[in-house]
């Protein structure tokens, strides 16, 4: 079946955030490095932060919470909202010139509505999907069913990548070819393979 639909994740394909900056803020408020990732991904944590079940700002109070230290936990998830891939960017307004539907499936939080209307992402897709409103997390099958329902196309039409080979499992079980991804070379040679072509 033809590729109709381009479905991308949004951290670490289309938003990207420096390390360095929780490095930064872990160092400054004196916690072992790596501790407050450890403490915001721990599925406990995450999970609900991530389904609806938990705002964004009781999710940063229970990271505070984790790590001992409320303002730490305040200085990382309350400043940041990383920078664009702007060559991925590129590649997504070619090919909804071309007719392709290209949208958005995020494991995001309850700000991620504010967040795309600061780095003025809406109008650059077709559909942008926040599991915090669809109530499943990738990689579960429903959040990648809801979005093929949402769009009202069959999910054998539609390609995903992730930069998490973890979260591509659900797609794949739905019948969507879903692929890593490993950088913007990669990803429009994998555009090419499945017959949507960017650029010569």
């Amino acid at each position: 079946m033809t590729i109709t639909t381009v479905l991308l994740d949004l951290d670490g394909v289309v938003r990207h955030f420096d390390p360095a900056h929780v490095a930064g803020v872990e160092q400054v408020h004196g916690l072992e490095p790596g501790s407050l990732t450890a403490a915001a991904f721990a599925p406990d944590l995450l999970i609900p932060a991530i389904t609806g079940e938990a705002t964004r700002a009781e999710w940063t109070t229970s990271v505070g919470v984790a790590v001992d230290n409320p303002a730490a936990a305040n200085a990382w998830l309350d400043t940041s909202i990383g920078e664009l891939d702007e060559a991925l960017l590129t590649e997504v307004d070619i090919l909804r010139a071309r007719g392709v539907v290209v949208a958005v499936l995020t494991n995001g939080t309850s700000t991620i509505d504010e967040e795309m209307v600061e780095l003025d992402l809406v109008r650059r897709f077709d559909a942008i999907f926040n599991t915090f409103d669809i109530g499943f997390a990738k990689p579960d099958p429903r959040a990648f069913r809801h979005v093929a329902e949402a769009l009202a196309v069959d999910s054998a039409e539609v390609f995903f990548t992730d930069d998490s080979a973890s979260k591509l499992a659900g797609a794949i079980e739905i019948g969507m070819t879903a692929i890593l991804f490993e950088g913007i070379d990669k990803f429009r040679s994998d555009l090419a393979n499945i017959g949507l072509r960017t650029s010569e």
